[in-house]
């Protein structure tokens, strides 16, 4: 056997250098395609649509909030079901069901016309969209170790497919005549974009390779740090989903027309898609923590912003703060979970994320009956500026403390 030289040695290392990096940028490519129909498509599709139904169902902010919180119901209960080992093994094969399942719902909300179908099919999609999130996160997340590309490439698909299904509404409410007609199609368009993607994800997700580990975590470890980042974390899925939920019908509310319902929504995807790229010199600058409690901050104000401008610009500023805050949030109260839970760090995600479930399901039915009572959506939106604020009181020893 020849011996590779000194020169041919340090090509050969640098060709394989390269062959990983362009695998780990396609996995992330996997993971962003994968989040933004799951999250993009399967949780956020439904914000910019809800004027549509209810101006065309019709649906009441009530009925809208039963709806909402079906989801994240969902979502709470996919969460949970994550925490366990049954998927260890098999977490490709369980997160492309789940894709495949996504589309599906998708198509039976455009079909549909009851609310009690409406919500029991919107649970579905929250189960699936939770384990699909967390399921391809534990595929992709890995090949992030020293590229913080693929990070960002996995969770900007949320954002991508905000910024794409918001496109996709105002494009087939312009063709339809009006949001009232459009919203079936809309369901029915995002349904078959669900499935190309899908067929894209199964392409590009790497399968196990060798003989599959069935491990599973010990349980968690709950110390005091712990529980109130995850506190913490639950009262942030409270404060930010009221916006996310009806940011659209607030501007529709306000009679900024369907130029800025569009442009709010599209502001936010688009915002979420950059903004792990853009806090990443900040987190690195101040730290992961106190970058946390930044976006927390910023994100309040965001929703202050959407009630207490005026419509045009309290729609815009509370679509781009919102955008440019929930997924850093998401993503760093996640991975400093997993620093506090090192043994256990897949539970600590999972009970983590059903905490944020908590939180979900409670706000749409506050907001909900605080619209329905007060007329508007600006006494829902005071009390999730007070949440978040909350949530970072109860984070602030956590920070601080890892200094």
């Amino acid at each position: 056997m020849l011996q590779m030289t000194p020169d041919q040695e340090r090509d050969h290392d640098r060709g394989q250098d390269r062959d990983q990096a362009r695998r780990a940028i396609l996995i992330g490519l996997a993971g962003t395609i994968a989040m933004a129909s799951a999250m993009g498509f399967g949780r956020f599709f439904y914000t910019p649509i809800l004027p549509g139904m209810i101006a065309g169902i019709p649906l009441s902010a009530s009925d809208a909030g039963y709806i909402a919180a079906g989801n994240f119901a969902g979502y709470l209960a996919g969460a949970i079901l994550s925490a366990y080992g049954w998927a260890a093994g098999r977490e490709r094969l369980v997160a492309l069901s789940a894709l495949y399942a996504t589309a599906a719902l998708l198509l039976a909300m455009g079909i549909s016309e009851s609310l009690a179908a409406f919500v029991l099919i919107r649970f579905l999609a929250g189960l699936v969209s939770a384990l699909a999130m967390i399921l391809t996160s534990s595929i992709v997340i890995p090949h992030a170790a020293g590229r913080q590309v693929v990070n960002m490439l996995h969770f900007g698909g949320v954002g991508l497919g905000i910024a794409i299904s918001s496109a996709l509404v105002f494009i087939v409410n312009m063709v339809m005549g009006d949001a009232a007609h459009g919203w079936r199609v809309n369901w029915i368009a995002g349904a078959v974009i669900v499935l190309v993607a899908t067929f894209v994800v199964q392409a590009l997700l790497p399968r196990p390779r060798g003989e599959v580990v069935r491990s599973v975590e010990p349980p968690l470890v709950w110390k005091a740090p712990q529980l109130l980042l995850t506190l913490s974390y639950g009262l942030f899925g409270f404060g930010y989903v009221i916006t996310a939920t009806f940011l659209v019908a607030i501007a529709r509310m306000g009679g900024s027309g369907p130029v800025v319902e569009f442009l709010a929504w599209f502001v936010t995807g688009i915002a979420a898609a950059v903004s792990l790229a853009a806090w990443h010199p900040v987190s690195a600058r101040i730290g992961l923590g106190r970058a946390y409690l930044a976006a927390q901050a910023l994100l309040a104000i965001g929703v202050l912003s959407s009630v207490t401008l005026s419509p045009v610009a309290g729609a815009l500023v509370g679509g781009l703060l919102l955008g440019a805050t929930f997924m850093v949030i998401t993503a760093f109260g996640l991975q400093i979970g997993r620093q506090l839970s090192p043994e256990s760090p897949r539970r600590a995600f999972a009970f983590m994320t059903a905490a944020f479930g908590v939180g979900q399901i409670i706000g749409p039915l506050v907001a909900g009956w605080a619209a329905e009572v007060s007329g508007s959506f600006e006494l829902a939106s005071l009390i999730a500026v007070g949440a978040i604020v909350l949530a970072m009181v109860l984070s602030g020893p956590v920070v601080w403390a890892r200094r």
